[in-house]
């Protein structure tokens, strides 16, 4: 779906309205409503948590009058805080005040400064709390009392979790761009479309897991109205994706990927990057490896065929490989060319990847050591026929475009866009809310991924299912292709994280996931 701006929502709210005759009335109840099943489904034993929602007094607050009614409906008991006077509460927003002061009389208004220091206690004793001080239509930062509230509820702690009502409070909606107090949330469900200020500037560090939830827009109204290039990847982004197998397919259909990793004490990576190339559903996966390093890659995945490659003395990819004609004959067939995962910053090695990605004649992705042998000289990744996909993560974009990781995660899609233009190439930007750059100006930010995907390997996985997606997908557009495989890596490390409890995870256990992420992805869509 596309990402819209503030005013962009408003319209389409406006027009919700206008055209659709869905009044905004139902809109707020359904948007409170939402919330209050967040925060059901992800906090099971809701009902005996203590609960704080925070409410200001325009349309935001609106919301979370109305998920604070849903959950005390639920069994919970929450307490709710007005900051505002209760004259100031008007329109849709007032309704389900009196909505809610019908149903429970308990309402704590705080207007002054020395009337918040008396309840702040609260915020040290609650285990959940809502936040609906500030939404979309806030215009500057946070001031006086709310920007109080705010930094305290910045310094509450860590034991509490803090839900951020479609936008965390003082956050502008559009840049992103964090000045003065800003609401640092766990989780953010926002409502109808993603914000741009939810995945930019620092914003993507304030509002933790974004959920995105329908409250009565159509969808059409959402492509109609937003103007950006800014899409997010979710399942109904990528449903081209989800025809099931033919009954008489074989692996010919499925295409071949070829991954060029590994070396000596790095094995690990290319029998990862294989491994899930073939779980992601490519129908023939080859490994081309220094052939110290083969015979522990074919004992480990005995579906994954294995080529050997010249050796240094080091144990890595030699640039003897270049002589006569084995590569061109090794690329033969296949419909895809991984390159990168553990081969080692060897100088020889780094110049053997220069030269197969400058003469490439099929879809490459570059990953890991692949971009290491590009750094201070990424002009060299350009070329007229566009198939190249570089997959960095913050520090590795750095290296490449020259500035410092804190600037790359600052400005993550413009840098992602403008290095796509430049290297004429797909960039996958690694890291939260992945983003997938088009050299056209097109641009995707993934929704799927969690901070137990923080582990050694799980790179590697990704190269191994963009290899895998590309080799299934020859005809589809590349970038989507790409985005596809982006957000079933993800999708498979949530489903991981959900089994291990929130512990942290190991990159296996992704490729293991991998079956029940096409799984869920099919029923998500009606289709499983």
């Amino acid at each position: 779906m596309k990402i819209l701006t503030a005013a962009e929502m408003r319209e389409v709210d406006r027009l919700t309205t206008a055209r659709y005759r869905v009044p905004s009335l139902a809109l707020m109840e359904a948007a409170g409503k939402s919330v209050s099943e967040f925060v059901q489904s992800r906090f099971l034993d809701f009902q005996r948590r203590r609960i704080v929602v925070l409410c200001g007094k325009g349309n935001n607050g609106g919301d979370g009058f109305v998920a604070a009614r849903y959950l005390r409906g639920a069994g919970a008991k929450p307490r709710l805080l007005l900051l505002a006077e209760l004259r100031d509460v008007k329109g849709d927003a007032g309704k389900n005040l009196k909505r809610w002061r019908k149903a429970a009389s308990d309402l704590e208004v705080v207007r002054t400064s020395s009337e918040w220091q008396s309840l702040k206690p609260l915020l040290a004793s609650a285990d959940i709390i809502v936040d609906a001080l500030l939404g979309t239509g806030a215009r500057g930062p946070a001031e006086g009392l709310l920007a109080e509230v705010i930094r305290d509820l910045n310094a509450r702690p860590a034991r509490s979790a803090v839900v951020a009502v479609d936008i965390p409070s003082g956050l502008p909606a559009d840049s992103g761009e964090v000045k003065g107090a800003v609401v640092r949330a766990d989780f953010t469900v926002t409502f109808t479309a993603p914000k741009p200020g939810l995945l930019s500037g620092g914003g993507s560090a304030c509002c933790g897991t974004v959920k995105v939830r329908e409250i009565g827009s159509p969808p059409e109204l959402v492509e109609e109205i937003g103007k950006g290039r800014l899409r997010w990847i979710d399942a109904r982004e990528v449903s081209e994706f989800s025809l099931h197998r033919k009954p008489d397919g074989h692996k010919g259909d499925y295409g071949h990927a070829l991954i060029v990793a590994g070396s000596v004490g790095k094995s690990g990576a290319a029998i990862l990057a294989s491994w899930a190339a073939l779980r992601a559903g490519a129908g023939l996966v080859t490994v081309a490896t220094p052939e110290p390093v083969l015979p522990v890659i074919a004992s480990h995945t005995p579906e994954v065929m294995t080529e050997p490659l010249a050796a240094t003395t080091a144990g890595t990819v030699s640039e003897r490989c270049l002589e006569g004609s084995l590569f061109a004959t090794l690329l033969k067939g296949k419909r895809a060319l991984a390159i990168g995962p553990g081969l080692s910053t060897h100088v020889g090695t780094q110049q053997f990847i220069r030269s197969i990605v400058g003469r490439r004649s099929v879809p490459v992705i570059l990953d890991a050591d692949g971009l290491s042998a590009f750094a201070g000289r990424a002009t060299e990744l350009s070329h007229p026929d566009g198939m190249l996909c570089v997959t960095p993560h913050p520090g590795e974009m750095a290296r490449l475009v020259g500035c410092t990781a804190q600037e790359v995660q600052a400005h993550r899609v413009e840098v992602a866009l403008k290095a796509a233009s430049d290297w004429n190439a797909i960039v996958v930007l690694k890291g939260h809310s992945t983003v997938v750059a088009a050299p056209d100006g097109n641009a995707f930010v993934n929704s799927t991924g969690n901070p137990g995907m923080g582990t050694a390997g799980t790179g590697d996985v990704l190269t191994g299912v963009l290899a895998g997606i590309t080799a299934q997908f020859p005809d589809a557009p590349w970038w989507r292709v790409l985005a596809f495989g982006v957000y079933l890596h993800g999708l498979a490390g949530d489903i991981a994280y959900a089994e291990s409890g929130g512990a942290p995870l190991m990159a296996s256990d992704l490729i293991h996931a991998l079956p029940r992420a096409y799984q869920r992805f099919y029923a998500e869509l009606g289709r499983g």
